[in-house]
């Protein structure tokens, strides 16, 4: 029989496991925002940036009226080209994904360390709107100077993104071609033993 402190020890311990797994499967959303951001550069001297944002609920419960703000782009630098830069949406279900995108254009020299966008969404179980942001992204070096591409800098990142799997892939191949090809001696005692 087990002892009596024991036994209690064990029902605190699973009272304990239950009322935590309770709070931790409470029921909400939870939004995680990815922002991208890439630049191209025009003939015309401008630079294009283009902007996508994803959007996922990772949540146990569905967001309503769900809305994205990404207003850091200031306008006397950037026009915008395409898009808008907020977006609406009446609900993201659980583990659903929506993305919005829009596109930007500059003439300005500058570098530019832009705000996460803002999303805001509502839960059914509490009265006040939740926030959340998405990834921040990395300083834009708009119209920057950027050195020539080297003659032979293309093979060097092959070479150090491939490098390692072609000299195992080598080192293989060489093994097998030792093993399967008979070597001389071998054969040379082959023919001596025929005579």
């Amino acid at each position: 029989m087990a002892n009596p402190t024991m036994k209690a020890l064990i029902s605190v311990m699973v009272s304990l496991f239950l009322v935590s797994a309770t709070f931790a499967s409470s029921d909400a959303p939870f939004i995680v925002a990815h922002k991208k951001v890439s630049l191209n550069r025009l003939k015309s001297g401008a630079e294009r940036i283009s902007v996508s944002i994803d959007l996922y609920n990772q949540g146990s419960a569905t967001a309503y009226d769900v809305s994205l703000t990404d207003d850091s782009w200031t306008p006397d630098i950037f026009n915008l080209i395409s898009g808008n830069t907020s977006k609406t949406w009446e609900r993201i279900d659980v583990g659903s994904l929506v993305s919005h995108s829009f596109a930007l254009e500059s003439q300005v020299k500058t570098v530019f360390y832009g705000a996460p966008a803002v999303i805001k969404f509502r839960v059914p179980t509490k009265a006040a709107l939740q926030e959340a942001y998405s990834t921040p992204m990395p300083p834009l070096e708009i119209l920057a100077d950027r050195p020539p591409e080297k003659k032979f800098e293309w093979a060097k990142r092959l070479l150090a993104k491939y490098g390692s799997l072609v000299s195992v892939i080598s080192i293989v191949v060489l093994f097998i071609y030792l093993v399967a090809t008979p070597s001389k001696s071998s054969a040379a005692k082959g023919n001596k033993k025929r005579r």
